[in-house]
């Protein structure tokens, strides 16, 4: 355990500070629990760490990114869909990592393909939600029209 949050901490903290050089930004604590369970899985899968032990850590680590993209996802999201996506997301999100975290490649495959889909299908097409215009912004617009 000590080690998985070092690592979170020392990961979290390396992003930190990439992102000071970078023009995009990465959520930094998001990378330290990814990377982290990413490394805790590749030694597990290669016999490097004991299953018995990394393996329930490695899951509610995976089980927080479901929930983190979850988060991250929902503002391209139609709103009045949202708790159904959510829903969907997060179950095929754990059945995902299940399928990862078991070897079971098909489930893992399949459940990704359908999170993503789902999405996919709810996802807010460009320009289709309209933000409620305030009356100062149509004055200033209706000022700038008669401007010339």
């Amino acid at each position: 355990m000590i080690i998985a949050i070092a690592s979170i901490l020392i990961i979290t903290f390396a992003v930190w500070l990439v992102n000071k050089l970078l023009s995009f930004k990465i959520c930094p604590i998001c990378a330290g629990v990814f990377l982290t369970w990413i490394w805790l899985l590749i030694g597990m899968k290669l016999n490097l760490l004991l299953t018995t032990n990394y393996q329930l850590l490695t899951a509610i680590l995976m089980g927080g990114t479901v929930v983190g993209s979850t988060f991250k996802l929902e503002q391209f999201i139609k709103p009045k869909f949202i708790l159904i996506w959510k829903t969907i997301f997060v179950i095929l999100g754990f059945l995902a990592v299940y399928g990862l975290l078991s070897s079971a490649w098909i489930v893992f495959i399949i459940a990704l393909v359908l999170a993503v889909l789902t999405t996919l299908v709810f996802k807010i097409k460009k320009g289709s939600e309209k933000k409620p215009e305030s009356e100062q912004t149509r004055i200033l617009e209706e000022k700038m029209k008669n401007c010339c």
